[in-house]
């Protein structure tokens, strides 16, 4: 446990995912008691792993907060709900697409042919939905939590929502302090994806974030992964580039005869990633090219993307 400013602990756990880690942090409440913003991968043993950070607090933990649905954000909810007896607070629309991808309904079948119809190979396909499926046994998000809206007050900290790396990706914000989920990181960018059921254009909506980001009166972010970010204007600024460049790359990888998003993947992010970061350079792509469709510089054919 680390005070990183004050009234703001962070707890850091580890993750056997492409990231090694994720920060969670408490946030002291007016009370005297603490919120909890974010909760890691849900774990075959909650007790083991959140009692010795609970029993160093000094107080008890009065809410939860999920700034979005990725299992290393919501995975542990259920479990520290059910440890804390603490009510969880998770934005209306993440939770919807929480559901959507996490709750009884989800569909692999779907979710194989979405990747294979963007060009995915059949065996690779297949290793992602293993791995997805592997993945939602990690994610024990709370049922039917109190629904958080843009501008609701959390014990003096606004709900803002800043799209793009999850549809309705919130975070937190007071005197200038935001706790970022993973609306913006330090030294790494997040990813942005295009996803089943998801909002169409992942990509301008986090460009959008961007300017928020920029606009907003912060002085530091803290946020789930590396390190806190010291003027997070100037990072959005960065990010801005770094997509604006990818989007230059991805148009570069097109010409007149159709190219599938994997395809383009391959141009974009070369090299073996494994299955899950093919898969995440498989989304990203198809959000670069989105976006780029949607602005009138490149077309859908056949199933694959053109110049326009």
């Amino acid at each position: 446990m680390e005070e990183v400013a004050d009234g703001v602990l962070r707890v850091t756990f580890d993750l056997p995912l492409g990231i090694d880690h994720v920060h969670c942090y408490f946030l002291r409440a007016r009370s005297g008691g603490w919120t909890l913003v974010d909760t890691g991968l849900g774990v075959r043993d909650p007790e083991a792993a959140w009692r010795p950070v609970l029993a160093a607090l000094d107080a008890p933990v009065e809410r939860i907060v999920v700034t979005h649905m990725h299992p290393d954000h919501v995975g542990g909810a259920g479990d520290v709900a059910e440890l804390t007896g603490a009510p969880v607070l998770q934005g209306r629309e993440d939770y919807e697409q929480c559901l959507r991808a996490w709750g009884p309904g989800r569909s692999t079948e779907l979710l194989a042919a979405y990747w294979a119809r963007h060009g995915l190979p059949a065996d690779q396909a297949s290793a992602v939905v293993r791995e997805s499926d592997a993945l939602a046994a990690a994610v024990h998000y709370a049922p039917d939590p109190d629904r958080l809206e843009p501008g609701d007050d959390v014990d003096g900290w606004r709900v803002v929502v800043l799209r793009g790396h999850a549809d309705g990706h919130i975070a937190l914000v007071r005197d200038g302090v935001l706790i970022a989920g993973d609306a913006i990181l330090a030294g790494i960018t997040p990813t942005i994806g295009l996803y089943p059921g998801g909002r169409p254009d992942p990509l301008g909506d986090y460009l959008e974030t961007l300017e928020r980001l920029e606009a907003l009166p912060l002085r530091v972010a803290f946020a789930g992964h590396r390190a806190r970010i010291a003027d997070p204007a100037a990072r959005a600024r960065e990010i801005r580039a770094h997509h604006a460049d990818r989007l230059e790359r991805a148009l570069a990888a097109l010409d007149d005869e159709p190219r599938s998003p994997y395809e383009v993947s391959l141009a974009l992010f070369p090299g073996d990633l494994g299955t899950a970061g093919r898969r995440f350079a498989l989304a990203e792509s198809l959000a670069h090219l989105e976006r780029l469709v949607l602005a009138g510089r490149a077309g859908r054919v056949d199933g694959g993307y053109v110049r326009a």
